[in-house]
């Protein structure tokens, strides 16, 4: 959906780790098929506390074995999720509290 020029300029893919509170936190477009998604991320960030992805619009909070798998959905964009809607992710010190808020 973007422009030519944006999708040149950016990797099609590209997984980024970063640490808050002593957290880590994986971050990725696009996780695959919904078909064993959780599974597919728990994998692939072993030692992260969290994975947030988006790419579907529709909102996840959900907690998988280590893993909290997170898609804030899409605050403007809703395409096929009930509703407009962001996560605020609260850290401290490594533990995790996300909250899905919906918006009118």
């Amino acid at each position: 959906m973007d422009e030519a020029a944006l999708k040149a300029a950016l990797p099609r893919e590209q997984v980024v780790e970063v640490e808050v509170e002593g957290a880590r936190i994986g971050m990725l477009h696009n996780a695959g098929p919904r078909q064993a998604r959780e599974a597919r991320l728990a994998a692939r960030f072993p030692d992260c506390e969290a994975v947030v992805y988006g790419h579907t619009h529709v909102p996840q909070v959900e907690r998988f074995q280590h893993l909290w798998v997170l898609n804030p959905g899409s605050p403007t964009e809703r395409r096929s999720a009930p509703v407009h809607s962001m996560i605020v992710l609260t850290v401290r010190r490594r533990r995790l509290t996300p909250e899905l808020v919906t918006l009118a």
